[in-house]
């Protein structure tokens, strides 16, 4: 006989993966206009996105990673939470 507790739903985990997502796309954000500020506050400089494709690729790239980096998280944490609740732990 199995101990383990049965798989939760996928629908289950739709709304942690929406919160995931959002929360990481948002972190995301934040996280390069941080980098945008500190260039043109603290170096002098600001960030031209227009003349080097690598900067506009880099700028679009990491809030999408975050946000798939979040809403995996999200979606994990979320079955393990299930998981230890059905345990009665």
């Amino acid at each position: 006989m199995s101990t383990r507790s049965p798989a939760p739903s996928p629908s289950a985990k739709v709304p942690a993966a929406l919160v995931g997502l959002l929360a990481g796309g948002a972190a995301g954000f934040l996280l390069t206009e941080t980098v945008g500020a500190f260039s043109a506050f603290v170096l002098g400089r600001a960030l031209d996105v227009a003349g080097t494709g690598a900067l506009l690729a880099a700028f679009i790239a990491v809030p999408v990673i975050c946000a798939v980096l979040g809403t995996v998280i999200a979606v994990r944490r979320a079955g393990r939470n299930r998981r230890s609740h059905n345990r009665g732990w």
